[in-house]
């Protein structure tokens, strides 16, 4: 039988998982972090934002690849979670363009080891980390849980959607409990040094031209990571208490464009930003922007942070590390 009050979270090193892992610790919950601390980016930055979990006597972090089916169902039959947040994936629109054999490995067959070892452990609670990036370049805004998202326009994207789909058939097969969440463009400290904020906060403090793709319109739904936090934990909460297989967005619902994001970056850092203009990239989506009501009123969901403040959070952090 399954611990109902041990947490199994995967990725938990990386930005959203190790935020939630802190998060969930010091409200008293027992989690196991499974992370193969791939190096998409520096592992050393996955090993500083998991310190202080390693340090604390309920949290067991377990060193492994998702793709390893083995490690996966021995991980469950040691720590035998009563609920699963699956945040692992390769991550990013433009490098699964490049490898998308890659993407598709990690990002299905890997959950497909987690939903197996969820079934055969009797998990009462899964929940999937997917991502706006699955509404493509959707006419309709703001984006709803019920549009059509049969049009993804990376292969990023579509994992993400067939990840959705793959929990669905497990759903209806197996009845296991799963919420589906998708993600719209998360910052804040800890943030992986190749997202747009980081990166140019970055170069700006360096004097080094930022990167600007297209003419500035194109706009994201930029959500601070403590509002992603207290979304996920309620889904926990509500898949926990109501089951059954539900799509939330987890959004700031205040889409900004690029013009105006890097305007912040120059007020919150205090640096004229100096700007390389590029053409649009194949992959990138025009916009993004939340609907809300479902999570509202479902999860009682309502970010909180504002842009500014949450990049102003970011910039300390970079700032200190």
């Amino acid at each position: 039988m399954s611990n109902p009050t041990t947490i199994l979270i995967t990725g938990a090193a990386g930005f959203i998982g190790s935020h939630l892992t802190d998060n969930l610790l010091a409200s008293g919950q027992s989690v196991v972090g499974i992370d193969n601390f791939c190096d998409f980016y520096d592992p050393a930055r996955k090993r500083k934002n998991i310190e202080k979990a390693t340090n604390s006597k309920s949290f067991t972090l377990v060193e492994a690849d998702i793709r390893d089916r083995e490690a996966v169902m021995r991980t469950f039959e040691q720590h035998k979670p009563g609920c699963v947040v699956h945040l692992a994936a390769m991550a990013g629109v433009r490098p699964s363009i490049e490898r998308p054999e890659y993407y598709t490995a990690v990002n299905l067959d890997g959950t497909v080891n987690l939903l197996d070892a969820a079934v055969k452990h009797s998990v009462s609670r899964f929940l999937f980390a997917s991502s706006s990036s699955v509404y493509g370049n959707n006419e309709k805004v703001p984006f709803t849980e019920t549009d059509n998202v049969d049009h993804p326009i990376s292969p990023y994207a579509a994992t993400k959607k067939a990840g959705e789909l793959i929990c669905h058939s497990y759903h209806h097969v197996h009845k296991l409990s799963i919420y589906c969440l998708r993600f719209f463009t998360v910052f804040g400290p800890r943030q992986r040094p190749d997202l747009a904020i980081n990166k140019f906060m970055r170069l700006v403090a360096e004097g080094k031209p930022i990167p600007v793709f297209g003419d500035g319109s194109t706009s994201r739904d930029y959500t601070f990571v403590e509002d992603i936090v207290t979304g996920i934990r309620a889904a926990m909460d509500r898949c926990g208490k109501v089951g059954g297989y539900r799509v939330y967005n987890l959004g700031g619902s205040h889409p900004v464009t690029l013009s105006e994001m890097i305007a912040t970056v120059e007020r919150v850092t205090g640096i004229k930003a100096k700007l390389d203009r590029k053409p649009m990239q194949a992959g990138d989506v025009e916009r993004t922007w939340a609907d809300l009501t479902r999570s509202k009123t479902e999860l009682g969901y309502e970010p909180h942070t504002t842009l500014e403040a949450g990049m102003a959070k970011q910039w300390a952090w970079m700032q200190s590390t």
